[in-house]
Order: C-alpha cells, then structure tokens, then sequence
C-alpha cells in the first residue's frame, strides 16, 4: 500500500464509525489507483483521444485528475495511521516508522523511473516520477501533521502561495520540463497532501462531517476563481490545479461515501485495487513493459482501437484477479 493506504480506524475525540465508512476510503482509493494505471497505460497509444491524456500545459481534462484523487486518498488515512501510532509506539517510533517509508517509496520512485531510462520507456533525464512525489509529499506533511486541523490548513495554504511565487520567478522552466514537476513540485504536492489531511479531519468527525462537501465545493471554485490570473495546469502545478482538483477529489468521494452508505456496502473489486495499491501499481508498470517494449509500432505506439481496448481490458483485468485473490487470503503488501 502507498502511505496513507493503511485501513482507517476511529481517532481519539471521534464518535465510533461503523466500518462500511471504512470501506468507502478502500473503494475510493481503489479507483483512483485503477484510473492511474489506464491513464499510464493509455498516455502511449496513438489511438487515445486528446481528452483522455494529461493537458499538455494550460488547460484540464478528465485525466488530470486522477493524481490528486489518490493524494486525497493518502490524506484520508494519513493523520489516522499517524494517531494511532503515536498512542501505541510514541513519538520516536512513529516518526521513524513514517520517515522510513516515505524514504522507501522515493527510492523505489528512483529505481522505477531509472529502468524505464535505461529502457527507453521514459524518454525524461530527469529521475522523477508518480512515487518519488508522493514520497516526498509525505516527507513534508510528516512536519505538521500533529496540528490542529485549522493550522495545518493555513499551512498548506501558505505553502501552496510561496510554491506559486517561486513558480512565477523562478522554476517555472524546471517545473515544466520534469516528469510529475520533478523535485520543485513537491512542494505544491505537499501542499495538497497537507489540505487533504485538513478535509479528512472533517469526515472522520461526525460532527463536522457535513462540511467537507462545502469545503470540497469552495476548493474547486476558488481554483476556478483564481483561474482568472494564474492558469490551471498540471504541468506547473499551479496553485489553481491544485485547489481545483482538491476540490473535486473531495466532492467524488463524498459521493463514493454516499453510495456505500447506500447500498452498505462497495464493489469488490474496488475494495482489492485499495488495499493492494502499491502492489498493483507496481505490477502495472511491468505489464505496461509488454505494450511498449516491443519494436513494432502497430503493437502499441500506433495500435488501432480495438487492441488499444483489448490491451486495456486485458491489463485492468490481470491486475483485478492478482488484486481479488490476494484480498480473498487476506494478504495485503505495505511499506
């Protein structure tokens, strides 16, 4: 699992929570990792329409999306996982534990993006990608998690507004040029780890819960507000991208809460994508090695529509049985 991915339990302060809300995050976090590895896979097929690729600089589709979705994702249980530990091991334990990890996922990030160099998949010299990001958005969240919610909101609201200053004056062009904004970004991911684990504070407060609809909806507005004097792109980052796509992170998975309230209980599928996700998203890039290592163009770079669908279903399918029999064991992979 990638940090945050650990299985949520009620906090001090809370009122218990009955599990299916539980299952709400393993299901939300379960198609933000799904939609992650058919994006990956269909960013390099000629045949995928322009709406279902990244921007390539202004401007926002469906797809950049998905990102931000699964660093909602981490929030959610972030300052959970964090709690816990804290009450069971202490202090010393609990930062060495989270330090520990995030370091571990920036390293494996290294190692990844370092074969696809050496392979020819990742066409960038710049030794950065999707896990190196996350781990260091972890790194830096780590320093305020254990504020109150307030605080660390302003926090990541400070971070993101130097993050757009030095963006303006300075890093712009090494932003631009680097895989998931290379090193610099970090700090506007940071930031929006930082505000996810403020909205997660709501949900897991039946008091409050109600309010991360409204704070959901404020976030995206205000990042289209803002739109009006800084772009939103998720090759800069910018502070509109990420408010914006907080914003309607957090409003999908209030609807994913509702229907599992709903219907009391997720698809199973989605519940194994969850709870396996850095398992899977590894296996992924694997499978991928099978479309696009080959020479042949037909194959994959130029594949017609068909295959690219048949290559598609194919891999999410693999990927759901790896994921729905590991569930049914009961084996579940982390940091």
């Amino acid at each position: 699992m990638l940090p945050g991915s650990e299985s949520s339990r009620p906090v001090k302060g809370t009122q218990p929570q009955p599990s299916r809300r539980y299952e709400a995050i393993d299901q939300y976090r379960g198609l933000a990792i799904l939609l992650m590895v058919l994006a990956d896979y269909l960013s390099g097929a000629g045949a995928t329409p322009d709406w279902l690729k990244h921007a390539s600089d202004i401007g926002y589709t469906v797809i950049d999306l998905i990102a931000p979705m699964f660093v909602f994702a981490m929030g959610l249980t972030f300052g959970l996982s964090f709690r816990r530990r804290l009450a069971r091991n202490g202090g010393r334990a609990t930062y060495t534990h989270f330090i520990s990890r995030n370091l571990a996922l920036v390293g494996l990030g290294f190692l990844i993006t370092l074969g696809g160099q050496l392979s020819g998949i990742y066409e960038s010299t710049v030794n950065w990608g999707l896990l190196q990001a996350l781990g260091a958005a972890g790194l830096i969240t780590l320093l305020f998690i254990r504020l109150p919610t307030v605080p660390r909101a302003l926090v990541g609201l400070l971070l993101l507004a130097v993050y757009q200053a030095l963006l303006h004056y300075s890093w712009l062009g090494q932003v631009q040029a680097a895989p998931h904004n290379g090193p610099w970004g970090a700090l506007s991911w940071a930031a929006m780890l930082i505000l996810a684990t403020a909205m997660a504070d709501l949900y897991h407060d039946i008091a409050r819960q109600r309010a991360l609809l409204w704070v959901s909806a404020a976030a995206a507005s205000a990042g289209l507000i803002l739109a009006i004097w800084f772009p939103i792109s998720k090759s800069q980052a910018s502070v509109t991208y990420v408010l914006l796509s907080l914003g309607l992170s957090g409003l999908v998975f209030v609807i994913i809460h509702l229907l599992v309230r709903r219907f009391e209980r997720g698809l199973p599928v989605l519940n194994a994508w969850g709870r396996n996700a850095l398992l899977l998203y590894l296996l992924h890039g694997f499978l991928i090695g099978l479309f696009a290592l080959p020479t042949a163009p037909w194959w994959y770079a130029t594949a017609a529509p068909w295959l690219v669908l048949l290559q598609a279903a194919s891999l999410v399918g693999i990927l759901s049985w790896v994921g729905m029999a590991l569930d049914r064991q009961g084996l579940y992979f982390s940091l």
